[in-house]
């Protein structure tokens, strides 16, 4: 990414958005952050108020906006389960309508956009791991529909603009991902353990604690997303699965988080959520092959450096976490 753009990003406070204008000011590229602070946070931003290269603006992307650009990050939706399901019609909202404003304005301008899909595009998946040719196991009527089939519709609205109108799209299907600047008490499983250690509470396992998760590094995952929006090869529009294809039951992160923290920890067990998938690895065979990229932050090193920031959050203050057995 050698040249400067004119960049948009869509939930840009939130903590993959924060996180992605941080890697984009540091490149010399012009941000604009754009977001309605429904789960994103203006503490996320603050260190970049000021930056001759920053902007912020509050908006919701439901509602149409006239700007200039050159690249759009489409990042705005609620992600956590507590969150899209708290207003399940405004997630869908703003995966659909949202889409249709930022493709409308990405071939209003001539700009290049990025859409952040999910790996719940494939559901409670019954192929194992996941390629982005498998079309998923999806509850159309569940209790995450509205994210699931709002990313789905938001893939085929960016594939239809491609088609018919010739939009620069990229699609980037993003798996579990975790890292500082996560809220501490959005409902997933990463920010879960971490806060409920520190908090000396029990963690919350759901189900018998065998079903899989694959946990990428923010800062993997970042570098994957701008690699992708930079790559300009024969299947650039094509879906991309970022993510890390280490595979760790539940109870194995709890044994994680355990160690890191170099305490004892106590979980109970909950009736496992509606339509909660049972395995998640996603197969990044094409990333490997198009971006030369895979996740480099082994699991106990991020959650050491997630369990520093939420330590430093939840008491006000600086506080060390050990590291020796984060390598």
């Amino acid at each position: 990414m050698s040249a400067t753009h004119r960049v948009l990003v869509t939930g840009g406070a939130g903590f993959l958005g924060s996180h992605l204008c941080d890697r984009l000011v540091r490149a010399g590229h012009d941000v604009l952050c754009l977001d309605n602070f429904y789960t994103g946070a203006k503490d996320n931003i603050r260190h970049l108020v000021g930056h001759p290269r920053f902007e912020w603006l509050r908006h919701d992307i439901v509602q149409p906006v006239l700007l200039e650009v050159d690249w759009i990050f489409n990042l705005a939706c609620p992600a956590s389960p507590v969150h899209y399901q708290r207003n399940p019609i405004k997630t869908m909202k703003t995966s659909v309508s949202g889409a249709i404003n930022m493709l409308g304005l990405a071939k209003r301008v001539g700009a290049r956009i990025l859409q952040a899909s999910t790996s719940e595009v494939y559901g409670d998946p019954d192929v194992h791991p996941q390629p982005e040719s498998y079309w998923g196991n999806v509850n159309p009527n569940g209790l995450r529909s509205c994210y699931d089939e709002g990313k789905r519709c938001a893939e085929a609205l960016f594939m239809d603009y491609h088609r018919r109108h010739h939009v620069d799209i990229r699609i980037v299907r993003i798996f579990n991902t975790y890292g500082p600047r996560m809220q501490l008490d959005d409902g997933r499983v990463v920010s879960n353990f971490i806060a409920q250690a520190l908090r000396d509470q029990p963690l919350t396992v759901y189900g018998d604690g065998s079903q899989t998760r694959s946990f990428c590094y923010v800062d993997d995952l970042i570098e994957g997303i701008l690699r992708l929006m930079a790559y300009e090869g024969p299947d650039c529009h094509q879906p991309h699965n970022v993510g890390n294809p280490d595979e760790f039951t539940i109870r194995q992160l709890v044994d994680v988080v355990q160690e890191v923290l170099e305490r004892p920890v106590r979980h109970v067990r909950l009736p496992l959520p509606g339509d909660d998938p049972h395995q998640r690895k996603p197969d990044i065979s094409r990333a490997r092959r198009n971006l030369g990229w895979e996740p480099a932050v082994p699991l106990r090193q991020g959650i050491a450096r997630t369990a520093e920031d939420f330590a430093a959050r939840l008491s006000g203050r600086s506080v060390s976490i050990p590291h020796s057995k984060s390598a």
